[in-house]
């Protein structure tokens, strides 16, 4: 049942991006040149991403982030809206929009570069400026692909103001303790997860891996390493094998439907944002996780990053399919 914190919105502090995707037979090697079989252009942005995964499951979403005064960035102030995101927190500066370069390879399987433009323009000030959106959210999702000190400030906001911060920490980076101890959530992929268990804060995590031959006990080790940094509840995003949630004592695996991948881009930030709506709609975490790796396996069986995104009624269908 909904309660009245349900319908408070969710508010996305991050990143927007145009896509700008080559499909190819394989990711290249250092120094290689590989011929492409495709390019498109496609709305992105981990921060606009997440956005748009909630908008498409019908739930309130306001963005909070930069564009630039190119085509691009109209383009993506144009997107987000028609998609249902609130934009009256984006501003545009001079400058070009955030791009990321993408190699789909046949195999579904991708690698980015991300070249932040606008993006890297998002300074704390501009974050408190916002604070009175931010206090209203039911919750509040970042990434790292802006400064990390405006992370840091937005982190302050949502403790100073009790709104849970869910973070996905990408592209993996040292983070401060202080920041990490304000994270409610914190979302990372096997490879960044790996980074975060490994960091060398005393060199106490050395050697943990997210995986072994055994089932979970190397994702239990990899969680706990991660969750002494700080963060209150951890989600290990495992692309095929599903997602890993420790929350208040509960360890548990959540296994992902067998399906066709076309295309992984983005399917973290399906997640991230399927996610958050089913805490809002008053489902457990547990719930929550299962709803969010059947919203990212829709995404996976489709091109592109919004619009891989899926509806409500798709995830409700998987679900069902699944019982």
């Amino acid at each position: 049942m909904n309660t009245a914190k349900s319908m408070r919105p969710i508010v996305v502090v991050g990143s927007i991006n145009m896509d700008l995707v080559s499909a190819a037979p394989r990711i290249p090697v250092a120094g290689e040149t590989l011929l492409g079989s495709g390019f498109q252009m496609h709305p992105g942005g981990k921060g606009a991403n997440q956005a748009v995964a909630v908008a498409r499951l019908g739930y309130p979403v306001e963005m909070i982030g930069m564009v630039g005064s190119d085509l691009f960035g109209e383009q993506m102030r144009m997107h987000l809206h028609s998609a249902g995101v609130g934009v009256v927190a984006v501003k545009t500066v001079e400058g070009p929009t955030g791009i990321a370069a993408i190699i789909v390879a046949s195999s579904g399987d991708n690698c980015i570069v991300v070249t932040p433009g606008a993006n890297a323009l998002m300074s704390p000030k501009f974050v408190e400026q916002h604070r009175s959106l931010i206090s209203s959210a039911g919750m509040v999702l970042a990434q790292l692909e802006v400064p990390v000190e405006s992370v840091e400030r937005l982190a302050e906001i949502c403790a100073e103001t009790d709104v849970p911060l869910m973070l996905d920490p990408a592209p993996a980076q040292v983070l401060s303790p202080k920041l990490l101890q304000r994270v409610r959530w914190i979302t990372p992929n096997e490879t960044e997860a790996e980074f975060y268990a490994n960091h060398p804060r005393g060199g106490r995590f050395a050697g943990v891996h997210t995986s072994d031959g055994s089932g979970t006990a190397g994702l239990q080790q990899t969680a706990r390493a991660v969750l002494a940094q700080g963060p209150r509840n951890v989600i290990l995003k495992l692309g095929s094998r599903g997602a890993y949630i420790v929350s208040d004592g509960v360890a548990q695996l959540i296994t992902a439907p067998p399906v066709d991948v076309l295309d992984t881009t983005a399917a973290g930030d399906a997640l991230n944002g399927a996610f958050a709506v089913a805490m809002m709609l008053g489902k457990t975490p547990l719930e929550s996780a299962e709803f969010a790796v059947a919203a990212a396996s829709i995404s996976v069986t489709r091109s592109g990053a919004q619009p891989s995104m899926p509806t409500m009624a798709e995830v409700s269908s998987v679900l069902e399919h699944q019982l």
